[in-house]
């Protein structure tokens, strides 16, 4: 039963974590002054951690962990990208251009760790 009620909020703070960024990132496209609303600094930053906390809670609960297991290590690395990318999309890209591609690029990694997640292996393209 915990690993259904953890897989479930992993599942929904994911949804909430993809549907915030696509939000922000529009909103940064058409230059919106509603990226400064405070929710909009406050919210996605929780969502994450819900997200962050619920996914190490189900590799404990699974015992598979990253560096040990292959499909984990990926999504670590894919994380890391992923925030990187998205920090570069939504605050420190330097042209409109640049924080446009970064944010495409981010939603790729997010798609790679979705599917990386989903087959649990780390070159699910490669099948």
């Amino acid at each position: 039963m915990a690993y259904t009620l953890l897989k479930q909020l992993h599942l929904a703070t994911l949804a909430i974590t993809l549907t915030l960024f696509v939000l922000r990132g529009i909103w940064m496209m058409a230059g919106s002054s509603r990226l400064q609303a405070r929710w909009v600094r406050i919210v996605p930053h929780v969502n994450d951690t819900l997200l962050l906390a619920s996914g190490i809670g189900l590799a404990v609960l699974l015992q598979q962990y990253p560096l040990v297991h292959g499909w984990l290590t990926a999504k670590l690395f894919g994380l890391i990208v992923y925030i990187a990318l998205g920090t570069l999309a939504l605050k420190r890209g330097r042209t409109r251009g640049q924080r446009m591609a970064a944010w495409v690029a981010a939603l790729l990694v997010f798609a790679y760790m979705v599917t990386v997640a989903v087959t649990h292996d780390p070159f699910p393209f490669l099948q």
